[in-house]
C-alpha cells in the first residue's frame, strides 16, 4: 500500500498554476493585494490540477492517538491515562477541537492507533451503528480503533517501534485519508492526542532537518525549566542512540517516531496521492510532515501549514519544508484546533477564484 501511494503522488500541475496566476491578474483588485492568499490559491490550483480548483468542503479532522515509552523519563507532568481520557472527550462532543469543528462544520474521525490505556467502554460510543451511519457528518464524532500495538517502547532504551510496526501505522494514515476522501471530504485536517508526544516529535525534527536537540525541543504542555532540560537531553540521547537516517523515512519513524505521528504521515500521503489538500496542524502534525516528504517529496504540494506553533521545532520543520503558515496565535494544544482555525482562509482563497468577478466582465476599467 506504501508503495503504490508514493507512486500515485506527482508533482504540481505548472499548467494549472499558470492558469491560476493568469486568472488573479484579471480579477477586480489590484495584482497582488490579497498577498499570501493568491499564492495558496494558485498551488491548490497546481495540486488539483484545474482552474479554479475545488473548494476545499466538506473539512475533516482526523485525529491520530497513541502513548509514548518515553513517558517513564519523566519528560511530561500529565499522566499517560489522559491520551484515553480525552478520547472520550472527543467523542463525547467536549473538547476545544469539537467547538472549532463546529464553527467550522468540519466532521471529526478519531483513530486510536496506539493508546495504552483502555479506552470508554460505554456502548454509544463504541458502536460502530451508532458512530458510523454518516463518516462525515458534523454533528457526531466518530472513532475507529486501529491499534497497532498499546504504546510505544522508549525510545531512549531501544527503537520505539519495530519497521513492520511503524508501516502498520502509516498505513493506517493512508486507510483513513482513503476513507474520507471516498466520503466526499474536499480537504483533510491533521489532529493528534498522546501525552509526552512532543518529544518524539522533537527527535523526528531533529533527524530530518539536522536541527540541534535543542532548537527542534520546546516546552510540551508547559514544563517547567529543570523538566525542560531534562526533555532537551533524552532527545538528544536518543538520537545518539540510534543516529537515525533520514533517508530512511521508515526508519527514522520505527527509531524515534509514534504511531500517532507515522498514521498523519500516511494520512499526508494519502491525500497527496488523491490530489487533496491537508491542512497542517501544529509540531506533531510537521514532525509528520517531515517524514512524509522524505517518503514523497512531491507530497509538499499537498500541505498547507495552518498555523505556527509555539513550540520551537514547528519552525524548523515548516522552514525545512518551505510552508509559510495561515495564523500565529501562540497555539500548542494540538488536537486539531490551529488547522480548523486557519481552515476559513484556506477557503477564501479559493473561493477568490470561483466567485470575484474579472474586469471584463465586471465592466470596471483597469489601469
Amino acid at each position: 500500500m506504501l508503495e503504490t501511494t508514493i507512486a500515485a503522488i506527482r508533482p504540481a500541475d505548472e499548467a494549472a498554476m499558470a492558469a491560476a496566476r493568469e486568472l488573479h491578474g484579471r480579477l477586480t483588485k489590484p495584482a497582488g493585494s490579497l498577498g499570501a492568499l493568491e499564492e495558496l490559491s494558485v498551488r491548490l490550483a497546481g495540486l488539483a490540477g484545474a482552474c479554479p480548483p475545488p473548494l476545499p468542503e466538506p473539512a475533516a479532522v482526523a485525529i491520530f492517538a497513541g502513548d509514548h515509552g518515553v513517558h517513564a523519563q519523566g519528560v511530561s507532568p500529565w499522566p499517560q491515562e489522559v491520551t484515553g481520557q480525552m478520547i472520550g472527550n472527543f467523542l463525547a462532543g467536549g473538547a476545544v477541537v469539537n467547538a472549532f469543528a463546529r464553527q467550522a462544520g468540519a466532521s471529526v474521525t478519531v483513530v486510536d492507533v496506539g493508546v495504552a490505556t483502555p479506552l470508554p467502554t460505554d456502548p454509544a460510543v463504541l458502536d460502530p451503528a451508532v458512530l458510523d451511519p454518516a463518516v462525515l457528518d458534523p454533528a457526531v464524532p466518530r472513532l475507529v480503533v486501529a491499534s497497532v500495538r498499546r504504546g510505544t517502547r522508549d525510545l531512549t532504551v531501544t527503537a520505539a517501534l519495530t519497521r513492520d510496526e511503524a508501516l502498520a501505522a502509516v498505513q493506517t494514515g493512508i486507510r483513513i485519508a482513503d476513507e474520507l476522501i471516498d466520503a466526499g471530504a474536499g480537504i483533510l485536517l491533521t489532529g493528534d492526542m498522546g501525552i509526552g508526544n512532543t518529544t518524539p516529535a522533537a527527535a523526528l525534527i531533529a533527524a530530518f532537518t539536522g536541527a540541534d536537540a535543542l532548537d527542534a525541543t520546546g516546552r510540551g504542555t508547559g514544563v517547567d525549566d529543570p523538566t525542560y532540560a531534562h526533555k532537551v537531553a533524552v532527545v538528544r540521547a536518543a538520537l545518539a542512540r540510534h543516529r537515525p537516517d533520514p533517508a530512511d523515512p521508515l526508519g527514522v519513524l520505527a527509531a524515534v517516531g509514534g504511531l500517532e505521528h507515522a498514521a498523519l504521515a500516511g494520512l499526508i500521503l494519502g491525500a497527496a496521492a488523491r490530489r487533496t489538500p491537508v491542512l497542517l496542524d501544529g509540531v506533531i502534525a510537521v514532525s509528520a510532515a517531515l517524514a512524509a516528504a522524505a517518503f514523497a517529496p512531491d507530497a509538499v504540494s499537498a500541505m498547507v501549514a495552518g498555523h505556527r506553533s509555539a513550540e520551537p521545532g514547528a519552525t524548523v520543520a515548516l522552514r525545512h519544508l518551505g510552508l509559510d503558515p495561515l495564523i500565529d496565535l501562540g497555539l500548542r494544544l494540538g488536537e486539531g484546533t490551529g488547522a480548523l482555525l486557519a481552515l476559513p482562509v484556506v477557503t477564501g482563497a479559493v473561493r477568490v477564484l470561483h466567485e470575484v468577478a474579472t474586469f471584463d466582465s465586471a465592466g470596471v476599467a483597469e489601469k
